[in-house]
């Protein structure tokens, strides 16, 4: 198999921000207009990463990253409910404050889970797909369709699971809006540095990998490329 000087590198910063975001998005708050929950802010970056990994190194292996990045989430998720479950210590006093911060509940942990999911593959599967008609033209084309079709799936799935009958339909309504156009703009903000970034790993990897014979199936594990 083909070594890559970058891929763990760029997988590395992938998972980071997919962690991040989970934790930050246990915060509802107000930027001007916008209504979002806090991982907003970083969440978008994933996409911008699940772009870059797409073009260069192709959908199998952008599929093996976002499966790691699922198992992470999984994982720090099943952890600090069972540290949130267990009972504290009798002098540490901020109990309250791990359960409002970092006692995500099911619920929270499913949406975050399946909107992932699904986000990132229909991301990728559009991207992969895109490359093959536009025949490797267009990058900010690919970039910004995949990021609109793969955010709205990611958006509206996160919040109707995590909050619906939380918060009223209209707030609901006001955050997958405030959501979906804020990353949109993130995507379209970064594509000048996107395109350096790609042009940067193709060359340096020698890669520029077209997903002609691919399979597509989410639930492949190995590269399949």
């Amino acid at each position: 198999m083909k070594q890559f000087r970058y891929l763990d590198i760029i997988t590395v910063f992938f998972v980071s921000v997919l962690l991040i975001s989970n934790i930050a998005s246990t915060k509802i708050l107000e930027l001007g207009s916008f209504t979002f929950d806090g991982g907003t802010i970083l969440f978008p970056l994933s996409y911008i990463f699940g772009d870059i990994l797409t073009e260069v190194y192709g959908y199998g292996r952008s599929r093996r990253v976002i499966w790691l990045g699922f198992f992470s989430a999984f994982l720090m998720s099943t952890v600090l409910m069972i540290v949130g479950a267990l009972p504290p210590a009798a002098d540490w006093p901020h109990q309250s404050a791990y359960e409002t911060i970092l006692g995500l509940t099911p619920r929270i942990v499913i949406a975050s889970l399946v909107a992932y999911f699904l986000g990132e593959f229909v991301n990728s599967y559009a991207m992969a797909r895109l490359k093959i008609v536009s025949k490797g033209k267009f990058l900010w084309v690919r970039t910004i369709g995949s990021t609109i079709a793969g955010e709205f799936v990611d958006t509206v799935i996160f919040v109707v699971i995590a909050f619906w009958g939380v918060f009223s339909t209209d707030l609901l309504i006001t955050i997958i809006i405030s959501n979906y156009i804020f990353k949109t703009m993130v995507e379209i903000l970064f594509t000048p540095l996107t395109y350096l970034i790609v042009g940067f790993l193709k060359n340096a990897e020698r890669e520029d990998y077209y997903d002609y014979n691919t399979s597509f199936n989410p639930f492949r594990m190995d590269v399949g490329v």
